[in-house]
């Protein structure tokens, strides 16, 4: 059977696995400056997933206030032991290395318990003697090695000094670890080579778990000598074992547009395991590659050639569905579902998208697809100069574009505007009369759009921009930005606080995948 790859797509790299009971699987991301962090997702397939939540919902657990772009939450690991769900991962701006517990995924999670040792990418290891281990990245560039320490579970005391285990294959940035025993041997897979290009997931194994370890003469997981490769950066993965014995691997890789630029930042692949006679697991074809249509001799539900994440909000519910993220913390007098039924109301603050830090009044979700539509009905009517409303796609704060109702000039105008680098230029602009517009920004492989409408009426494209702007590639690579793109809604007063609230009655978004298994263009996205 055959199953499409990303199993979760966009901006969702890092991803942990455990799974509970005879076929329930539970996995986290990393989030970055977002908030809710670390995003948590449920699948019965293993193939189709859907987010439940998110694992750090509150202020007591993480401060992303002063988080820059790319900070914030690294590389989670998820873990289930005797009835608890544990989530150990990397507060960059704050806390450190630190874990959580809950009974249930869904929450309510602990504050956080902190551990003492370790630079990023922390794991958990339940032994069968009782033992709970911390194995962890520690030094830097080709440096970094993973050292290993034993601690008290209830408390996050160390109960041993850590030991460093394990140096990698040569390469720079050995990091990402996780300690397995399987049928009483220990292995240590890990990721080396940074994220970009030279990226991929090493393995090795011993009869005892500080080792030594064996390594393999080759990573299990690389796509470094296949530049045309539709999917590229593969690795950072984690294994978990089904209901039937079969073991699988999730990952995080890219796809870059056109070979040339990442949109979507890093996201989530799945591949079996086959596990070779001498006792080393191997990904997929035992050559460590994988592909967008991935075949596997066993599935646990029907495959799933379908679009992911074609989703309409009305928002006629008391809360929002659990994929919207906000900038580093929501502030709560800034949004609200209830104030008038079946709209969202945002009021907007004096950061806008570009604040460096800032806590802009903005909700989005990752961009699952390059080619793709987001639209919305906006009311608006702005009662100052500089208020302005509407829908934002974002990298991070020096690359982001918008289309939005602003008054400019005494003058109400749907203005669309693109930031390249930290410098911000009108894309076009048309003056407006009317309190209802609909608002669009969509996406082929070379640009976005930008379109407006009055409520009933056609669309009126006011102008383009360049998707290689928002890629990793223009903003610092795989080294400086860690995240993709995000798209979604917004509201600021560009340096007050804004007078008049926006409401926003409906958004609506539609994707194609790669693969084109669905029918959709950009002209018939518009319909």
């Amino acid at each position: 059977m055959k199953f499409l790859n990303p199993v979760i797509p966009g901006f969702h790299p890092d991803p942990s696995i455990v799974k509970v009971g005879e076929n329930d699987f539970y996995l986290v991301t990393s989030s970055f400056e977002y908030f809710p962090a670390i995003p948590i997702f449920h699948s019965k397939d293993l193939v189709n997933w859907e987010q439940i939540g998110s694992v750090l919902t509150r202020e007591s657990q993480v401060n992303l206030r002063n988080s820059k772009s790319s900070g914030g939450l690294y590389a989670p690991t998820l873990r289930y032991h005797d009835g608890t769900f544990y989530m150990i991962s990397t507060d960059v701006s704050g806390t450190g290395n630190f874990y959580v517990t809950a009974e249930n995924p869904k929450g309510p999670w602990s504050d956080p318990i902190k551990i003492p040792y370790g630079n990023i990418d922390p794991s958990l290891m339940f032994d069968d003697d009782g033992k709970v281990y911390v194995t962890v990245q520690n030094g830097a560039g080709y440096e970094s090695h993973i050292i290993q320490y034993e601690i008290n579970i209830d408390t996050g005391e160390a109960l041993t000094e850590p030991i460093a285990i394990f140096h990698g294959d040569g390469g720079q940035w050995t990091e990402a670890p996780h300690l397995y025993k399987i049928n009483g041997t220990y292995y240590l897979l890990c990721a080396c080579g940074g994220t970009g290009e030279e990226h991929r997931s090493i393995i090795a194994k011993s009869t005892m778990p500080y080792g030594p370890f064996e390594m393999l003469d080759r990573p299990i997981l690389t796509h470094n000598q296949l530049s045309h490769h539709p999917i590229q950066n593969v690795g950072h993965a984690d294994f978990v074992e089904d209901e039937n014995g079969n073991w699988w691997a999730v990952f995080l890789g890219t796809r870059p547009v056109n070979q040339q630029f990442t949109l979507l930042g890093r996201e989530t692949f799945l591949a079996p395991i086959n596990w070779t006679e001498d006792g080393w697991p191997m990904i997929d074809n035992n050559e460590g590659t994988v592909n967008e249509m991935t075949e596997a001799p066993y599935l646990l539900g029907e495959s799933n050639i379908k679009d992911k994440y074609n989703r309409n909000d009305d928002f006629n519910d008391e809360k929002l569905h659990p994929e919207w993220f906000y900038l580093r913390v929501k502030e709560e007098k800034n949004y609200s579902l209830t104030e008038r039924k079946g709209w969202l109301r945002l009021i907007g603050g004096a950061d806008n998208i570009s604040t460096v830090n800032g806590v802009p009044t903005f909700i989005c979700k990752p961009q699952g697809h390059v080619v793709m539509e987001f639209k919305t009905l906006i009311e608006f009517a702005p009662n100052q100069d500089g208020e302005e409303a509407g829908l934002s796609v974002r990298l991070n704060e020096s690359s982001h574009f918008e289309i939005a109702i602003k008054q400019v000039d005494g003058e109400k105008r749907v203005i669309a505007t693109k930031t390249i680098q930290g410098v911000t230029e009108e894309i076009g602009h048309c003056i407006i009369h009317k309190d209802k517009i609909k608002l669009s920004i969509s996406s082929d492989r070379e640009n976005y759009y930008f379109k407006f409408a009055e409520e009933d009426g056609e669309w009126n494209k006011i102008g383009d921009a360049s998707l290689c702007h928002l890629s990793s590639e223009k903003n610092g690579g795989f080294g400086g930005t860690f995240t993709g793109v995000c798209i979604g809604l917004y509201a600021t007063g560009n340096g007050n606080e804004c007078r008049e609230p926006a409401y926003f009655d409906w958004v609506h978004y539609v994707g194609e995948n790669s693969l084109n298994v669905t029918e959709v263009s950009v002209n018939n996205l518009e319909q």
